[in-house]
C-alpha cells in the first residue's frame, strides 16, 4: 500500500508484505521518515491487510479492511426469498435474499419513509402491487405477505411471481439507508420483464451517489439505459486472460451513440468486436477509437 500527503510528488510505501513477511509504517499519517516495523505473520497465507487492519496502530489499513469486508455481492434466489424466516429485524439484505421479511420488517420499524419510497417505486414496475408487510406468526416465522389491488385478501410471497419478488428485493438494497460501499449485482435481467431493465438501470445509476455498484448482465435491454463509458466489455484473449475494453473506446461506438443509437442494439449488431461468441475476435489495437 502506497500513499502520498498532497497532490505533489511520489508516493511512498506504508506497507509492504509477501508471503506472510514485511513491513509496515503505523500511525494515522505515517510518513517516509518514520520507522518501518518488521512483521511475521503466523502462515505466509495471511492478508496483511486482513491481519493489521484489526489493529488501532494501523488505522488507514484499518479502512481499507473495513471497506471490503463490507463489500456486497449478491447472488439472489427467488426460491431463498419465498421463505418464511424467524422473525427479528435485520439491517441488510443477505447474499441470496432469503432474509427479505426481516429486511422489509427493520424498514417498517426503523425507516417507514424508506420503504414507503421502494413501494411507490415497486408500483410504478408493477401496477398491481398495492402494499408488502411482513407479518410474525405464532410460531415465531415471519410472513411475508403481498396485497395485489384487485383483490381483496393478500398472498403469500411464496405464491407471488418471480418477478415481483426480484424487482423488491433489488429495491430493497438500492434504496438501502446505510448501503454497503461497493455493490456486485449478478444479472439482474433474469425473472424481469425486459421493459422494467431500462428503469432498474436507472435506480442502479442512481444508487451510485452513495455506493460503488458493479452490475454483470446479458441483457442489451439493460445495456440500452447506460452511457458508453459506464460499459466495459469483457472478453478472453488468445492466451485465455480476460480483458477489459470501455465500450466508449471502442471505434465507432461514441459516433454511433451521437447519432442517436443504443448502446444495447450496438451490441446486438456486433459493433463491440469482442464479447460476442458470434462474430470473430480482432486485435484490441484494431478495435480502440484513436487517441489525439
Amino acid at each position: 500500500m502506497r500513499w502520498k500527503r498532497g497532490s505533489y510528488g511520489q508516493p511512498f510505501t506504508f506497507l509492504d508484505f509477501r508471503e506472510g513477511q514485511g513491513r509496515a509504517i503505523s500511525g494515522e499519517r505515517p510518513d517516509v521518515e518514520d520507522t518501518r516495523s518488521d512483521t511475521k505473520l503466523s502462515s505466509p497465507d495471511l492478508i496483511a491487510v486482513n491481519a493489521l487492519g484489526q489493529f488501532a496502530d494501523h488505522p488507514r489499513v484499518t479502512a481499507l479492511r473495513r471497506f471490503i469486508t463490507g463489500w456486497y455481492v449478491s447472488y439472489l434466489s427467488v426460491a431463498d426469498t419465498r421463505g418464511q424466516p424467524e422473525a427479528g429485524p435485520e439491517e441488510r439484505l443477505s447474499r441470496t435474499g432469503d432474509n427479505l421479511a426481516n429486511v422489509v420488517q427493520f424498514l417498517s420499524e426503523q425507516h417507514p419513509e424508506r420503504l414507503d419510497q421502494i413501494f411507490r417505486a415497486l408500483r410504478q414496475r408493477v401496477p398491481q402491487v398495492e402494499r408488502v408487510w411482513a407479518e410474525t406468526m405464532p410460531d415465531g416465522r415471519l410472513l411475508l405477505s403481498i396485497k395485489d389491488a384487485p383483490f381483496e385478501n393478500p398472498i403469500l410471497a411464496r405464491f407471488a411471481s418471480d418477478g415481483t419478488l426480484k424487482m423488491l428485493a433489488y429495491l430493497v438494497l438500492l434504496y438501502d439507508p446505510q448501503p454497503p460501499p461497493f455493490i456486485g449485482l449478478e444479472e439482474p435481467e433474469n425473472f424481469l420483464h425486459p421493459r422494467l431493465l431500462q428503469e432498474l438501470a436507472e435506480e442502479a445509476r442512481g444508487a451510485t451517489a452513495r455506493s460503488q455498484l458493479l452490475v454483470t448482465t446479458h441483457s442489451p435491454f439493460f445495456i440500452n439505459a447506460l452511457r458508453a463509458e459506464e460499459v466495459r466489455i469483457l472478453y478472453r484473449d488468445q492466451t485465455g486472460y480476460t480483458q477489459a475494453v470501455r465500450a466508449a473506446d471502442v471505434r465507432g461506438i461514441p459516433e454511433f451513440m451521437a447519432a442517436g443509437a443504443s448502446l444495447g442494439h450496438l451490441w446486438l449488431e456486433g459493433r463491440f468486436g469482442v464479447g460476442d461468441p458470434l462474430v470473430r475476435q480482432g486485435r484490441p489495437s484494431d478495435l480502440l477509437a484513436s487517441r489525439p
